[in-house]
């Protein structure tokens, strides 16, 4: 399976920006996908992640409320759309793809499979 990101730029605070990744390359199987951000000098940390099934969404505390996760089952594809963009939101952002348990969908070592990665940059 080989995942691609796109959609980033460099925006304004409290702009907006949406964040697409296909998947593609054979079975997709893959239950939960998610995407993650890693800020220069920061370990990357999770942002959300979507049930492929159900499609129920999980979210970090900093980005709940601003920042919607959704997929297209017939495209094979997860967006991720960004609101209210603040400078603390710029980092280079991941989507990824993984089979786990609920618990630990907020682990990247949970996800066997990743984006190239797109960058975002706010500027105050």
């Amino acid at each position: 399976v080989q995942l691609q990101a796109s959609g980033g730029g460099l925006v304004q605070a409290g702009d907006s920006l949406r964040l697409s990744c296909v998947a593609s390359g054979g079975t997709y199987s893959s239950n939960w996908m998610g995407w993650f951000r890693q800020a220069p000098g920061k370990e990357r940390e999770f942002v959300a992640a979507i049930n492929w099934r159900s499609g129920h969404t999980y979210y970090a505390d900093s980005v709940k409320g601003r920042f919607t996760i959704s997929r297209d089952k017939a495209k094979n594809m997860v967006f991720l759309e960004m609101n209210s963009l603040k400078p603390e939101d710029s980092a280079v952002y991941y989507c990824a793809a993984g089979n786990g348990i609920l618990s630990s969908i907020r682990s990247s070592r949970m996800y066997n499979y990743w984006g190239q990665g797109t960058q975002v940059t706010v500027s105050s």
